[in-house]
This record gives C-alpha cells, structure tokens and sequence, in this order.
C-alpha cells in the first residue's frame, strides 16, 4: 500500500510540470480576451462611424479602424488557436452598455465628438495594454502580436488625436 502511494506520489510530482506547461498561463488569456474585445469593438464602432459621423474625416478614421482591427482579430484567432487559450466571439454586455449603445444612439457631429474621444481614451488604455503584455507576456507569440500591433494603435491614437484637435490627420 505504501509502495503504491509513494508510487503516485512520485508520478504526480513529475506530471505537475508538464501538465503546467500546457496550462494557459492567466497573464496571457487576460491579455488576449481584453484584445480580442478591443478589436471586435473598434470594429463595430469603426463601421457605424462611416454611416453616423458627419465629418469625412471621422468616417475615414472608422474605415481605418474598422479594418485594421479586423485583420488583428483575424491574427488573434489563430494565436489563440496555437497558444491553447480561448478568444471570445462576441462582443461582451459591459462593453455593449458602455460603448456601443450610446455611440449608436447618436448621429453627426454628436457621434463625432463622442465616438473620437472615446476612440482617443480606448487606444490609450489599449497601449497601455499591449506595451505591458510585450514586456511580460509568457507566450512568445502574444508577447510578438503585442509589439507587431503597437505602432497601428499608436497611429489609431494620434489620427484620433488630430482629429479631436480639429487637424487632418494622417492615415
């Protein structure tokens, strides 16, 4: 009876790190679901902008973001499919509440003020966001996605930026 405990024992020990190496590291599935929300919101609010918005500007930006968050969510579903962890498929309701339903209520130069702070507040957390999970994530290829999909969000930003400040901004 000893024997077989202590035989479990030693197999359970060395199974821990294996079954480990497996495991989806918290870090990292946090880091692709708060990713994968961003994108598919932007998204969203990118093609509503280019049929709300009254300035051409701002409905140029939504084309600009609506497409390039689709092609990163695209890039995050096969990540997530390589690294093991699960990317959510839908937009969640706290996001729905917060910034989808308002930004759909309003129509030219209401939308335009609104959905571009919010896009200017939304790609700076999502910086923020990306920067930390390039330093730190534990799955080399998130951590290659973070810091491939930095300068597009910072150009997001600085165009919002523009935007906001009444200037052309570069696309």
């Amino acid at each position: 009876m000893k024997r077989t405990l202590a035989a479990v024992c030693s197999l359970s020990i060395l199974l821990v790190p294996a079954l480990a190496q497996n495991a989806s590291p918290p870090i990292d599935q946090k880091f692709l679901e708060f990713a994968a929300q961003t994108d598919m919101v932007e998204a969203n609010l990118g093609e509503l902008a280019q049929t709300a918005a009254s300035s051409q500007s701002v409905k140029d930006f939504g084309h600009m973001v609506a497409s390039d968050h689709t092609q990163d969510y695209q890039k995050l579903e096969g990540l997530a499919q390589q690294a093991g962890l699960k990317l959510p498929t839908a937009i969640d309701a706290a996001h729905n509440k917060s910034l989808i339903g308002p930004l759909h209520a309003l129509k030219g130069a209401a939308f335009d003020h609104t959905y571009i702070r919010d896009m200017v507040a939304g790609h700076t957390q999502a910086i923020a966001m990306f920067k930390n999970e390039a330093e730190t994530a534990l799955n080399p290829a998130l951590k290659a996605y973070a810091k491939e999909t930095l300068p597009t969000l910072q150009k997001h930003l600085e165009a919002a930026k523009a935007i906001q400040q009444g200037k052309t901004p570069t696309m």
